[in-house]
Protein backbone atom coordinates (compact mmCIF):
# COMPACT_ATOMS: atom_id res chain seq x y z
CA UNK A 1 0.00 0.00 0.00
CA UNK A 2 0.76 3.48 -0.65
CA UNK A 3 -0.50 6.94 -0.51
CA UNK A 4 0.11 8.78 -4.39
CA UNK A 5 -0.82 11.97 -5.85
CA UNK A 6 -1.59 12.01 -9.32
CA UNK A 7 -3.63 13.36 -11.95
CA UNK A 8 -6.94 11.98 -13.26
CA UNK A 9 -9.49 13.51 -15.43
CA UNK A 10 -7.17 17.03 -15.77
CA UNK A 11 -7.08 17.61 -11.90
CA UNK A 12 -4.96 16.45 -8.99
CA UNK A 13 -6.46 13.76 -6.21
CA UNK A 14 -4.85 11.74 -3.54
CA UNK A 15 -5.40 7.93 -3.51
CA UNK A 16 -4.01 4.91 -2.25
CA UNK A 17 -2.09 2.22 -4.22
CA UNK A 18 -2.06 -0.95 -4.14
CA UNK A 19 -2.06 -4.37 -6.42
CA UNK A 20 -1.76 -1.83 -9.23
CA UNK A 21 -4.93 -0.03 -8.57
CA UNK A 22 -5.43 3.55 -7.59
CA UNK A 23 -8.73 5.08 -5.34
CA UNK A 24 -8.62 8.09 -4.62
CA UNK A 25 -9.64 9.03 -0.71
CA UNK A 26 -12.92 10.47 -0.59
CA UNK A 27 -11.97 13.15 2.18
CA UNK A 28 -8.47 14.88 1.58
CA UNK A 29 -7.73 15.92 -1.64
CA UNK A 30 -4.11 17.14 -0.98
CA UNK A 31 -1.00 15.23 0.94
CA UNK A 32 -1.35 18.28 3.80
CA UNK A 33 -4.52 17.41 4.17
CA UNK A 34 -3.78 13.55 4.91
CA UNK A 35 -0.44 14.77 7.09
CA UNK A 36 -2.82 17.19 9.16
CA UNK A 37 -4.18 13.36 10.38
CA UNK A 38 -2.81 11.95 13.52
CA UNK A 39 -1.79 8.64 12.90
CA UNK A 40 -4.28 5.90 14.23
CA UNK A 41 -7.00 8.08 12.18
CA UNK A 42 -4.79 8.25 9.73
CA UNK A 43 -4.99 4.45 9.59
CA UNK A 44 -8.35 4.32 9.56
CA UNK A 45 -9.02 6.78 6.77
CA UNK A 46 -6.83 5.31 4.13
CA UNK A 47 -9.62 3.05 3.90
CA UNK A 48 -12.12 5.74 3.03
CA UNK A 49 -12.07 5.04 -0.37
CA UNK A 50 -14.09 5.75 -4.11
CA UNK A 51 -13.31 3.60 -7.33
CA UNK A 52 -10.29 2.20 -7.94
CA UNK A 53 -8.40 2.92 -11.69
CA UNK A 54 -5.49 1.06 -13.38
CA UNK A 55 -2.15 2.57 -11.97
CA UNK A 56 -0.71 2.69 -15.49
CA UNK A 57 -2.79 4.93 -16.94
CA UNK A 58 -2.40 7.91 -14.14
CA UNK A 59 0.26 10.78 -14.11
CA UNK A 60 2.05 10.64 -10.45
CA UNK A 61 3.26 13.32 -9.05
CA UNK A 62 5.11 14.22 -6.33
CA UNK A 63 3.94 13.13 -2.76
CA UNK A 64 4.40 16.46 -1.41
CA UNK A 65 1.89 19.67 -1.46
CA UNK A 66 0.98 22.44 0.17
CA UNK A 67 3.39 23.88 3.17
CA UNK A 68 4.97 20.77 3.21
CA UNK A 69 8.40 20.99 3.30
CA UNK A 70 11.30 18.46 2.42
CA UNK A 71 14.52 18.90 5.00
CA UNK A 72 17.26 16.64 4.88
CA UNK A 73 19.87 15.35 7.56
CA UNK A 74 23.49 15.35 7.12
CA UNK A 75 26.72 13.01 7.96
CA UNK A 76 23.91 10.30 9.54
CA UNK A 77 26.45 7.41 8.45
CA UNK A 78 30.04 6.60 8.41
CA UNK A 79 30.69 6.74 4.79
CA UNK A 80 28.98 10.21 4.94
CA UNK A 81 31.51 11.41 7.38
CA UNK A 82 34.10 10.30 5.69
CA UNK A 83 33.38 11.50 2.06
CA UNK A 84 32.52 15.30 3.42
CA UNK A 85 36.30 14.72 5.19
CA UNK A 86 38.17 13.97 1.60
CA UNK A 87 36.46 16.92 0.09
CA UNK A 88 35.98 19.84 2.68
CA UNK A 89 38.57 21.97 3.34
CA UNK A 90 36.68 22.20 6.84
CA UNK A 91 36.82 18.58 7.53
CA UNK A 92 36.91 18.70 11.32
CA UNK A 93 33.22 19.90 11.28
CA UNK A 94 32.14 17.09 9.89
CA UNK A 95 33.82 14.86 12.41
CA UNK A 96 32.40 16.77 15.29
CA UNK A 97 28.70 16.58 13.71
CA UNK A 98 29.02 12.72 13.37
CA UNK A 99 29.06 12.02 16.69
CA UNK A 100 27.64 14.90 18.58
CA UNK A 101 23.95 15.12 20.52
CA UNK A 102 22.45 17.69 17.82
CA UNK A 103 22.18 16.28 14.22
CA UNK A 104 23.11 18.29 11.33
CA UNK A 105 19.61 19.26 9.59
CA UNK A 106 18.04 21.98 7.04
CA UNK A 107 15.81 22.58 4.29
CA UNK A 108 16.39 20.96 1.54
CA UNK A 109 12.90 22.05 -0.78
CA UNK A 110 9.56 23.60 -0.59
CA UNK A 111 6.90 21.23 -1.99
CA UNK A 112 6.77 23.04 -5.69
CA UNK A 113 10.32 22.56 -6.26
CA UNK A 114 10.39 18.85 -5.63
CA UNK A 115 10.06 16.19 -8.86
CA UNK A 116 9.52 12.64 -8.81
CA UNK A 117 9.75 9.26 -10.80
CA UNK A 118 10.32 9.99 -14.40
CA UNK A 119 11.16 13.73 -13.90
CA UNK A 120 14.62 15.57 -14.29
CA UNK A 121 16.99 16.22 -11.48
CA UNK A 122 19.43 18.88 -12.86
CA UNK A 123 23.33 19.53 -11.75
CA UNK A 124 24.82 22.98 -11.45
CA UNK A 125 26.32 24.59 -14.12
CA UNK A 126 28.89 26.22 -12.02
CA UNK A 127 29.90 23.11 -10.15
CA UNK A 128 32.65 20.16 -11.20
CA UNK A 129 31.35 17.41 -8.96
CA UNK A 130 27.84 16.66 -8.58
CA UNK A 131 26.28 13.31 -7.14
CA UNK A 132 23.41 11.69 -6.38
CA UNK A 133 22.57 10.88 -2.49
CA UNK A 134 20.00 7.62 -2.03
CA UNK A 135 18.41 8.31 1.00
CA UNK A 136 15.20 6.86 2.58
CA UNK A 137 12.77 9.84 3.40
CA UNK A 138 10.63 10.00 6.20
CA UNK A 139 7.50 11.34 6.44
CA UNK A 140 5.64 13.11 9.72
CA UNK A 141 2.35 14.21 10.30
CA UNK A 142 1.94 17.48 11.91
CA UNK A 143 1.81 16.37 15.08
CA UNK A 144 5.65 14.88 14.91
CA UNK A 145 4.91 11.35 14.21
CA UNK A 146 6.09 9.28 11.57
CA UNK A 147 3.22 8.05 9.19
CA UNK A 148 5.30 6.54 6.24
CA UNK A 149 8.88 6.62 3.93
CA UNK A 150 9.34 7.24 0.58
CA UNK A 151 12.71 7.24 -1.43
CA UNK A 152 15.16 10.44 -1.70
CA UNK A 153 17.39 11.36 -4.15
CA UNK A 154 19.30 14.83 -2.44
CA UNK A 155 21.21 15.78 -5.07
CA UNK A 156 24.67 17.44 -3.75
CA UNK A 157 27.50 19.69 -5.27
CA UNK A 158 30.54 18.47 -3.34
CA UNK A 159 32.80 20.58 -4.47
CA UNK A 160 30.82 24.11 -3.91
CA UNK A 161 30.41 22.39 -0.02
CA UNK A 162 34.10 21.36 0.11
CA UNK A 163 35.16 24.60 -0.50
CA UNK A 164 33.07 25.60 2.65
CA UNK A 165 30.60 24.52 4.82
CA UNK A 166 28.71 27.88 5.21
CA UNK A 167 27.88 27.24 1.33
CA UNK A 168 25.98 24.04 2.28
CA UNK A 169 22.86 26.35 0.94
CA UNK A 170 24.40 26.43 -2.04
CA UNK A 171 25.43 22.94 -2.97
CA UNK A 172 21.97 21.83 -1.47
CA UNK A 173 19.52 24.01 -2.37
CA UNK A 174 18.15 24.88 -6.32
CA UNK A 175 16.51 23.93 -9.16
CA UNK A 176 16.13 20.00 -9.23
CA UNK A 177 18.02 19.22 -6.07
CA UNK A 178 15.30 17.19 -4.59
CA UNK A 179 13.52 14.33 -5.83
CA UNK A 180 10.96 12.03 -4.14
CA UNK A 181 9.33 8.61 -5.13
CA UNK A 182 5.77 8.51 -6.23
CA UNK A 183 4.39 6.80 -3.08
CA UNK A 184 4.85 7.01 0.40
CA UNK A 185 4.59 3.80 2.54
CA UNK A 186 2.79 3.71 5.27
CA UNK A 187 4.51 3.00 8.88
CA UNK A 188 2.65 -0.06 9.49
CA UNK A 189 3.83 -1.41 5.99
CA UNK A 190 7.68 -1.08 6.97
CA UNK A 191 8.64 -3.75 9.90
CA UNK A 192 11.91 -2.54 9.85
CA UNK A 193 12.96 0.92 8.96
CA UNK A 194 16.47 0.42 10.33
CA UNK A 195 17.08 -2.68 8.22
CA UNK A 196 16.73 -1.98 4.60
CA UNK A 197 18.88 -1.94 1.58
CA UNK A 198 19.47 0.79 -0.19
CA UNK A 199 20.88 0.72 -3.87
CA UNK A 200 21.80 3.28 -6.17
CA UNK A 201 22.82 2.88 -9.87
CA UNK A 202 23.84 5.96 -12.53
CA UNK A 203 23.25 4.87 -16.37
CA UNK A 204 25.42 6.79 -18.95
CA UNK A 205 24.88 6.00 -22.67
CA UNK A 206 23.35 2.63 -21.50
CA UNK A 207 26.33 1.44 -19.57
CA UNK A 208 25.89 1.68 -15.75
CA UNK A 209 28.93 3.73 -14.59
CA UNK A 210 28.75 3.92 -10.90
CA UNK A 211 26.73 1.78 -8.22
CA UNK A 212 26.87 1.22 -4.91
CA UNK A 213 24.70 -0.20 -2.30
CA UNK A 214 24.33 0.31 1.93
CA UNK A 215 21.75 -0.59 5.04
CA UNK A 216 20.04 1.32 6.96
CA UNK A 217 21.03 -0.50 9.67
CA UNK A 218 24.71 1.91 8.79
CA UNK A 219 22.55 4.77 10.53
CA UNK A 220 24.16 6.70 12.99
CA UNK A 221 21.20 8.11 14.19
CA UNK A 222 17.52 6.57 15.14
CA UNK A 223 14.82 7.85 12.91
CA UNK A 224 12.26 8.99 15.68
CA UNK A 225 15.38 11.05 16.86
CA UNK A 226 15.84 12.56 13.83
CA UNK A 227 11.84 13.47 13.73
CA UNK A 228 12.12 14.71 17.29
CA UNK A 229 14.95 17.03 16.34
CA UNK A 230 13.17 18.60 13.65
CA UNK A 231 10.06 19.00 14.97
CA UNK A 232 11.20 20.05 18.34
CA UNK A 233 11.42 23.89 17.47
CA UNK A 234 9.13 24.02 14.28
CA UNK A 235 5.51 23.45 13.48
CA UNK A 236 4.74 21.79 11.09
CA UNK A 237 0.93 22.13 9.81
CA UNK A 238 1.06 20.42 7.01
CA UNK A 239 3.85 17.76 7.57
CA UNK A 240 7.00 16.93 6.97
CA UNK A 241 9.54 14.83 4.16
CA UNK A 242 13.34 14.62 6.33
CA UNK A 243 15.68 13.03 3.92
CA UNK A 244 17.86 11.23 6.96
CA UNK A 245 21.38 10.77 4.91
CA UNK A 246 23.07 8.66 2.50
CA UNK A 247 25.94 6.02 3.01
CA UNK A 248 26.56 5.76 -0.67
CA UNK A 249 29.01 8.40 -1.79
CA UNK A 250 31.06 7.86 -5.01
CA UNK A 251 34.98 8.72 -5.03
CA UNK A 252 36.04 12.63 -5.59
CA UNK A 253 36.94 11.00 -9.28
CA UNK A 254 33.31 10.75 -10.69
CA UNK A 255 30.87 13.68 -11.13
CA UNK A 256 27.37 13.34 -12.55
CA UNK A 257 26.70 14.37 -16.46
CA UNK A 258 23.95 15.45 -18.46
CA UNK A 259 22.30 12.84 -19.80
CA UNK A 260 22.99 10.27 -16.76
CA UNK A 261 20.05 8.36 -15.49
CA UNK A 262 20.29 7.91 -11.69
CA UNK A 263 18.33 4.70 -10.37
CA UNK A 264 17.66 4.29 -6.61
CA UNK A 265 15.62 1.32 -4.88
CA UNK A 266 15.27 0.83 -1.37
CA UNK A 267 13.43 -2.41 -0.53
CA UNK A 268 10.44 -2.29 0.86
CA UNK A 269 10.01 1.51 0.09
CA UNK A 270 10.05 1.83 -3.44
CA UNK A 271 12.20 3.33 -6.84
CA UNK A 272 13.05 6.52 -8.13
CA UNK A 273 14.42 7.07 -11.41
CA UNK A 274 15.59 10.62 -12.77
CA UNK A 275 17.42 12.21 -15.95
CA UNK A 276 20.01 14.47 -15.28
CA UNK A 277 19.76 17.84 -16.99
CA UNK A 278 22.53 20.79 -16.31
CA UNK A 279 21.79 24.01 -15.13
CA UNK A 280 18.59 26.23 -14.27
CA UNK A 281 16.95 26.89 -17.41
CA UNK A 282 15.86 22.56 -17.90
CA UNK A 283 13.90 23.11 -14.88
CA UNK A 284 12.34 26.14 -15.82
CA UNK A 285 8.69 24.20 -15.94
CA UNK A 286 9.32 24.28 -11.95
CA UNK A 287 7.85 27.54 -11.82
CA UNK A 288 4.56 27.07 -13.73
CA UNK A 289 1.79 27.90 -11.61
CA UNK A 290 -0.95 25.11 -11.21
CA UNK A 291 2.10 22.41 -12.49
CA UNK A 292 1.72 21.77 -16.70
CA UNK A 293 -0.04 18.85 -16.45
CA UNK A 294 -2.44 19.30 -13.62
CA UNK A 295 -4.84 21.60 -11.43
CA UNK A 296 -6.37 20.92 -7.91
CA UNK A 297 -9.99 19.26 -8.17
CA UNK A 298 -12.14 18.38 -4.75
CA UNK A 299 -12.59 14.65 -3.73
Amino acid sequence: MEIVRYVQDGGVRVGVRKDGKVAALTWASSIAEVLAQPLEELRERLADLGPATDDAGLTHLPPVDGRTEVWAAGVTYERSRNGRVEESTESSVYEKVYDAPRPELFLKAVAWRVVTDGEPVAVRDDSAVDVPEPELAVVSNRFGEIVGYTVCNDMSSRDIEGQNPLYIPQAKIYSGSCALATGIVPVWEVPDPHDLTVTVEVAREGAVVWSGQTSTSRLHRRLDDLVAALHHPTHFPDGAVLATGTGIVPGLDFALAEGDRVDIAIDGVGTLSNPVVSGREPMAWLTETPRPHARKVQP
